[in-house]
């Protein structure tokens, strides 16, 4: 393996902690932005609903973009504008400059999830083995990272424009540099137009079929980990009678799990592949949530949501795996929608456990996104390796071009 290989591997590695951490000060302090600019309870919503809509957008577009421009640059120039856009989102007093701002980080942060998986995907097929789930460990850790930053300027009552400034002041100069050895790896944007000569990877409802089963599991498992993000709190705190202290408990132990679980899976993949860990997690994940449902306490209802991080973790790399190996000379592309559906899974998720909680109740909304993550089974053929076969005991060293990408220009 090329030290430039390990090079780029090392620098998205860094470029996905770097987004963990952002992402979990902006919605860790969601509370906080509301009180800074006076957001009604009734406005919020429309607010947190347009970002992830503004993802999509944003992935949509990049999948326009990287059949002119290779991934490595859509990456470079998005992630700054996503921490700026946070910054901003801190600085403002009206409600116009927190929409700018929000707007601003929807759109890049669709492009930089987007372009940073798509990155992940030809990195893994040069490497010729499993290392996606490595890449969201990555993002894990930055996410619990985030959230301490985030719990610590919360504790001492800063402002949001004082919490983010350092974050921003340190992490944006290091992403810039570490875009340096961003590696494309022989599959950027001009690896769709060669596969849409071919009649594939420009829509067509052929690829949307095939592309389909992994845009479900994505649904799904993003419903269940807004299922945790959203409702984990309350659902300790209101229906199992915890303290305020004890229901923030959960998603914390759910984000070491998911980093355990994703830090892990790796050698899980390559020793027993794709399809039997994706089957494990959904298993797993399924009975994280039946714990939850019928915990007695809140102690119980703890271990089910750290059963469900270990299960649920590994789902959504291997779904960006997956695509890029279904098709491999248009694998940008299948990213790029793939990724869309991570947004729709979170638009769904919490109104929907909200709504069936409102109208039932909330143990028995446990067991909607049990159920849908139990549906990942009958699509886990999806994700068998193929020609590739990626983690299957018969794993080959690569040899890939990456001189074209060796520094992502």
């Amino acid at each position: 393996m090329t030290d430039e290989l390990r090079r780029g591997r090392a620098s998205l590695a860094f470029s996905f902690l770097v987004q963990g951490v952002t992402f979990a000060l902006l919605v860790t302090r969601i509370p906080a932005l509301q009180d800074q600019y006076g957001i009604s309870d009734g406005l919020l919503p429309v607010f947190l609903a347009a970002v992830p809509i503004l993802a999509g957008a944003g992935s949509v577009g990049t999948e326009w973009l990287v059949k002119r421009v290779r991934p490595s640059r859509v990456l470079r120039w998005s992630q700054p504008v996503v921490l700026l856009a946070l910054l901003g989102a801190g600085a403002g007093d009206a409600l116009w400059q927190v929409g700018l701002a929000l707007g601003a980080f929807g759109l890049a942060v669709g492009a930089l999830d987007a372009s940073m998986n798509m990155l992940g995907v030809s990195l893994q097929r040069a490497y010729g083995r499993s290392i996606m789930l490595g890449f969201h460990a990555a993002y894990s850790l930055g996410g619990i990272a985030g959230a301490s930053i985030a719990w610590a300027g919360a504790h001492w009552d800063l402002s949001l424009f004082v919490s983010y400034l350092p974050v921003v002041v340190v992490l944006l100069p290091a992403a810039l540099v570490g875009s340096r050895w961003y590696v494309d790896a022989g599959t950027g944007g001009e690896a769709g137009v060669v596969a849409g000569d071919a009649g594939e990877g420009k829509g067509g409802p052929l690829v949307f079929k095939l592309l389909l089963p992994l845009c479900l599991v994505m649904t799904f498992a993003y419903i269940g980990d807004s299922t945790v993000s959203n409702w984990s709190a309350k659902y300790l705190q209101d229906v199992l009678g915890s303290s305020e202290e004890v229901s923030t408990v959960p998603y914390n132990v759910y984000m070491v799990m998911t980093l355990l679980g994703r830090g892990l899976g790796d050698l899980g993949v390559r020793r027993f592949g794709a399809v039997a860990v994706v089957r494990a997690g959904s298993v797993v994940a399924a009975v994280g949530f039946a714990v939850v449902a019928v915990a007695p306490g809140a102690w119980t209802g703890i271990l089910g949501f750290t059963v469900l991080g270990i299960g649920l973790c590994v789902i959504v790399p291997q779904t960006f795996a997956a695509a890029g190996r279904l098709f491999p000379g248009a694998s940008d592309a299948a990213v790029a929608r793939l990724n869309v559906f991570n947004y729709v899974g979170f638009l769904i998720g919490s109104p929907l456990v909200g709504a069936l909680g409102d109208a039932w109740n909330y143990r028995g909304a446990m067991l909607v996104p049990m159920v849908l993550v139990l549906v990942t089974l009958l699509y886990a053929r999806s994700f068998a390796p193929g020609a590739d076969r990626y983690g299957d005991g018969h794993e080959r060293a690569r040899t890939a071009d990456v001189g074209r990408g060796s520094n992502g220009l």
